[in-house]
């Protein structure tokens, strides 16, 4: 199973960014997906969650400008980020609690990390 985020970059304050994840691989089911963030010289942070029913939470920060969503369909979560702040800068990683199975009958779970995609947000 892989993980595999987009959607980082470089954006004023004030502005917008949309982070995906896909998840891929031996897939039965996904419960709870989040996306963290781990600022420069910081531990990383929970930012947003979602269940499998959608039931969203966010860190205080961020709540009213951020908005977590999920496409099962695609095994996808998106991150949309609204009116983005210089303290918003960090590498975003998606992660997702995955049930999987690679030997026929046998089905396991753990979660699993994306790489992480940079956004910077400039005063």
């Amino acid at each position: 199973v892989q993980l595999q985020a987009s959607g980082g970059g470089l954006v004023q304050a004030g502005g917008s960014l949309r982070l995906s994840c896909a998840a891929s691989g031996d897939i039965i089911s996904i419960n709870d997906m989040a996306w963290h963030r781990q600022a420069p010289g910081k531990q990383r942070e929970l930012v947003a969650s979602i269940t499998s029913r959608g039931v969203t939470t966010y860190e205080d920060s961020v709540k009213g400008r951020f908005t977590i969503s999920r496409d099962d369909a695609e095994n996808a979560v998106y991150l949309q980020m609204n009116n983005l702040k210089p303290e918003d800068t960090g590498v975003y990683y998606c992660n997702a609690e995955v049930a999987f199975s690679r030997t026929p009958g046998v089905i396991r779970g753990r979660p699993f990390w994306g790489e992480g995609t940079l956004v910077t947000v400039s005063s």
